[in-house]
């Protein structure tokens, strides 16, 4: 491809993989200071002598690059908020204890059942100077108001850092929010909230005022909450409302990425703004008073969208493109995506691992790499016609760019996604258009009840389609195992295909060929490591005792009846069985003795009933029994003791102080997550 030959192309590529170096060795910031100045000074060197003498100009260019990756690993540890001495993370000795903090409210999450969710910049600790993000949650009060962006609070209650997942292959929330630098949650009573007088007007604080103004007249001229909970986080970005059923109907449809802003969106409001700005000359000075109009908007949008990743990359994209429209100047769609992903990174280096942003450079670049490609399959006659396959082509190049990644994340693919891409994509630029005139109008107070109506019915009519489309679920391909090496070995099958349609040579063959035959490889090797593998696993469930025992690829359920019969929907089951190419062969309820490998494992429940003359080597208690484990050990001591989720906090403490006392290994799920022998 003759665009890699594009010098910021290859400093780009070395500044992501100092990226993901620093991210998964965790170097210190000393370190990389150091290397990065050793490999900045011989770079100065090289280019110095490099005027005498044009041997060195290729050792510049590899020490350019071999800079760019220290540039990005010294990117990613700067940018630690955990470096900072005076982050929460060094005061938190135990989570077990109760601290008093002053915060600031710097974003609105969504809700829990049990919870109000906000994002929170802790500036004091226990009455010292503090730093950090943390999410707080506010256990539901109906006297409890919502909470405004930059107001300061005082919090009494406990704080929480994060863990691992507490079951095996489930979602690390942990780590997703540690890539968010947020290392701790604290959870507060809403009687040990103290809102202060103070509150910071920030850009943020004046964006979140608008959109709640916007808000409170569209919801004064009653327009349907369903409806304008689809329309805020379509224009303004803010998906805290919608409800559950729609979000499903929208994912199973393969159209969750509208209700997302990105690049589509923000592409359909440069369009728009430009078809506004029609009337200014096209001359030097209309030019630029055009480009300042349209960039001072584009990012006016992203601020009031809260500059969400999604945002922030397609609004500094796209700014671009508009430079190199009203400049008169050719823009490479590639330099673009290029340069924005650059600058992003630069400033948030840890935007790389947001899922949002993965899917988003993704798309894109298929679309932009792709679609020509599948676009040339067919040449039709009729403008409507081809207006369709353009959709079509479209949305398969992103489609075919995003099906490994979303895979391997989601574990589904949505096989109606095309229908709904030809149906929503004309309506969503309609909706888009009348809505931005909609939101401008009432956010200065005034609503106009056609255009509001016309945008509510058209939403409406909009969560109508995507809910038939989502209703056909034998389309939806579900629990689609995918690990890390599977990914990477499908994006190479994908590339090497690509590659080879646009121009057939052998060596494109043998490496589409060699493509094919490693992703054969990887998925057998995966199927025969499963088929192999045996364990028995205590699993930690809230209320719930649930064990399984695994030989190969077939699986028994141990558990209580409410699970057995909801398997198929239980997320800690399909989680486990998906990730390990395996099936729920047996259920069954749950037993007082079981075997695995030459381990004798005893099951005491609420019963309290066990067997005397039994010596285990595993004693797992569930459900709260009302035993003396002191008398027990006293006819036998087991080699460990395992507690689940279904046990009293109380009755935990008891225990384990108990199994210390008597030097025998203790594992309480609730701290230490699943026990596997």
């Amino acid at each position: 491809m003759k665009v890699l030959k594009f010098p910021l192309i290859k400093i780009t590529f070395c500044f992501i993989l100092g990226i993901l170096f620093a991210q998964m060795s965790k170097p210190t910031f000393l370190l990389t200071l150091i290397l990065l100045l050793i490999c900045s000074s011989i770079t100065l060197i090289i280019n110095l002598l490099s005027n005498k003498k044009t041997v060195y100009k290729s050792l510049f260019g590899i020490f350019c690059l071999i800079t760019s990756f220290f540039i990005g690993s010294f990117t990613l540890v700067l940018n630690n908020d955990k470096l900072n001495s005076s982050h929460y993370l060094k005061d938190l000795k135990s989570v077990e204890n109760e601290y008093s903090a002053e915060i600031i409210i710097k974003e609105k999450l969504k809700n829990t059942i049990n919870n109000d969710r906000y994002v929170a910049k802790i500036i004091e600790l226990n009455s010292h100077k503090s730093y950090g993000k943390i999410i707080l949650n506010i256990r539901k009060d109906s006297l409890m108001p919502t909470l405004e962006m930059g107001s300061h609070l005082k919090v009494a209650g406990s704080f929480y850092k994060n863990r691992k997942p507490n079951n095996p292959d489930q979602f690390d929330y942990g780590k997703y929010l540690e890539n968010q630098q947020i290392y701790a949650q604290v959870y507060a009573d809403a009687s040990k909230i103290k809102i202060g007088s103070q509150v910071d007007r920030t850009i943020s604080y004046y964006a979140s005022k608008l959109r709640n103004r916007i808000i409170y007249n569209l919801e004064k001229n009653n327009f349907n909450k369903s409806e304008l909970n689809v329309v805020v986080a379509l224009i303004l970005g803010q998906q805290q409302d919608i409800s559950q059923e729609i979000i499903k109907d929208y994912q199973y449809a393969g159209a969750i990425h509208v209700l997302s802003v990105s690049g589509l969106h923000v592409g359909c409001i440069l369009l728009f703004i430009t078809f506004l700005l029609k009337p200014i000359p096209n001359n030097k000075k209309g030019s630029i008073i055009k480009l300042i109009i349209v960039i001072a908007s584009l990012w006016m949008f992203g601020i009031l969208t809260g500059l969400a990743p999604s945002v922030v990359r397609s609004v500094t994209m796209f700014s671009f493109v508009a430079i190199g429209m009203f400049l008169r100047r050719s823009v490479n769609i590639y330099h673009t995506l290029v340069v924005s992903a650059l600058l992003i990174l630069l400033f948030q280096p840890s935007f790389l691992f947001d899922i949002g942003f993965q899917l988003s450079y993704i798309a894109l670049f298929f679309i932009v790499w792709l679609q020509p490609l599948l676009a040339s399959i067919w040449t039709p006659k009729y403008k409507v016609v081809n207006y369709f396959w353009e959709i079509i082509t479209v949305s398969f190049a992103a489609q075919i760019g995003t099906l490994p990644l979303s895979i391997y994340y989601f574990h589904q693919f949505p096989g109606l996604f095309f229908v709904t891409n030809i149906v929503i994509l004309p309506m969503l630029s309609l909706i888009l258009g009348i809505g931005v005139v909609v939101m401008i109008l009432a956010s200065v107070n005034v609503v106009w009840y056609p255009m509001m109506k016309l945008l509510e019915y058209s939403i409406w009519f909009l969560n109508k389609i995507i809910a038939w489309v989502a209703s056909f679920e034998d389309f939806i391909f579900k629990d689609i195992p995918l690990n890390s090496y599977m990914l990477w070995s499908s994006y190479l099958l994908i590339f090497g295909l690509v590659i080879y349609s646009k121009k057939p040579t052998f060596n494109k063959l043998t490496l589409s060929l060699s493509a094919l035959i490693l992703v054969q490889i990887i998925s057998i090797q995966a199927k025969y490591s499963s088929q192999n593998k045996e364990e028995f696993i205590v699993f930690n469930k809230k209320k719930s005792t649930i064990i399984t025992e695994r030989k190969g690829d077939k699986v028994t359920l141990y558990s209580n009846d409410s699970i057995l019969k909801t398997t198929d929907d239980n997320l800690v089951l399909k989680s486990y069985l998906v990730a390990n190419y395996c099936k729920i062969e047996k259920k069954k309820s749950l037993s007082n003795l079981y075997y695995f490998k030459d381990k004798k494992i005893l099951l005491m429940d609420s019963s309290a009933v066990y067997l005397a003359n039994e010596k285990p080597d595993v004693l797992v208690i569930t459900n709260s029994p009302k035993v003396n484990l002191e008398r027990i050990f006293k006819q036998w001591k087991p080699k460990q003791v395992v507690v689940d989720a279904a046990n009293f906090k109380s009755y935990i403490k008891v225990w384990k102080a108990t199994c210390s006392k008597e030097k025998i290994p203790f594992h309480d799920t609730t701290e230490k997550g699943f026990y596997k022998l």
